[in-house]
């Protein structure tokens, strides 16, 4: 594949919204999972979307990752659009001054503050000063990271859930000096990408990470405690409780180093019912990671 920025030039993007409220051109830096999934979504709902990755080798692979999503939207007749009308929406770039003419960009880039703090900034330098800005953060605090911006009233978390294409779930979390008209329209575009949004104050671990680490947590330390197999802790939860994924799969997809990094978080601000358990230590220490490295709680070496 041939890495272009041309299918959308600066000229001819805008910060205007379609009909259902999304803005009509759509940013996203990161273009690993989460930033394809969050890409693939507003392609969906028919803006256009530019992502930015570092280097050219993952710029094409965030193309190839938000393209292969569009494939089996179209293959299920999920969208009304063709492929070749979504791939033409498509654009990757490696440089943030892609972003020009966005009226919205979501960072969706690793959970460490000062490399969030970094991109936010970078990007907010080549945005409009109409433009939107969102953090796709799970856990760490809208407020703080707008510190950084100089349009912090522009800046708003929208945390969406791993896998996007499927989760009907995303978290708006404002910040203490975010817009409220910017909480509003995020609700809409939440909305447009038939989703469901919840509205949650800006908070260490907010609603979801926070019930959903607790409950991750305890599973692992009953693992460490040898209570019951990963199996039958999952089965406990999926058959009793009727939650579809049990949280140690769950934590596997989401990536244990992931969950690690968010109860480090929640443990320094929240306090001793957050502490990791050595298990989870270990096995992160080890490589072993969850879907991504093929093994965690579970074997997904043969997983597609």
């Amino acid at each position: 594949m041939t890495l272009s920025t041309e299918n959308l030039s600066t000229e001819s993007l805008s910060t205007e919204n379609l009909p259902g409220g999304v803005p009509q051109h759509v940013g996203v830096l990161g273009g690993g999972r989460m930033g394809a999934g969050i890409a693939h979504a507003f392609l969906m709902a028919g803006a256009s979307v530019t992502v930015v990755e570092q280097g050219d080798a993952a710029a094409a692979a965030a193309h190839d990752r938000v393209m292969a999503a569009v494939d089996k939207s179209v293959s299920r007749g999920s969208v009304a659009a063709g492929r070749d009308e979504l791939f033409g929406r498509l654009s990757v770039a490696t440089d943030a001054a892609a972003f020009a003419g966005s009226g919205l960009v979501v960072e969706a880039v690793p959970e460490i503050v000062a490399l969030k703090t970094q991109a936010l900034r970078t990007v907010e330098a080549h945005l409009a000063p109409t433009a939107w800005l969102a953090s796709n953060t799970s856990s760490l605090s809208i407020t703080d990271l707008a510190e950084a911006l100089d349009r912090p009233e522009r800046f708003i978390g929208l945390h969406f859930f791993n896998p996007v294409p499927v989760s009907t779930l995303i978290e708006v979390v404002t910040g203490e000096r975010t817009d409220p008209e910017l909480a509003r329209l995020a609700q809409s575009w939440v909305s447009a990408l038939g989703k469901t949004p919840i509205m949650v104050r800006d908070s260490p671990g907010f609603a979801s990470s926070r019930l959903g680490v607790a409950i991750a947590l305890e599973a692992i330390r009953m693992v460490e405690e040898g209570v019951a197999s990963p199996e039958d802790i999952d089965a406990a939860m999926v058959l009793g409780y009727k939650h579809p994924v049990g949280p140690l799969r769950t934590t596997d997809i989401v990536g244990l180093d992931v969950r690690l990094g968010i109860a480090e978080h929640l443990h320094e601000t929240l306090g001793d019912r957050f502490t990791p358990p050595q298990l989870l230590r270990d096995l992160v220490a080890r490589g072993d990671l969850g879907r991504k490295s093929g093994r965690g709680f579970f074997d997904w070496k043969d997983a597609s």
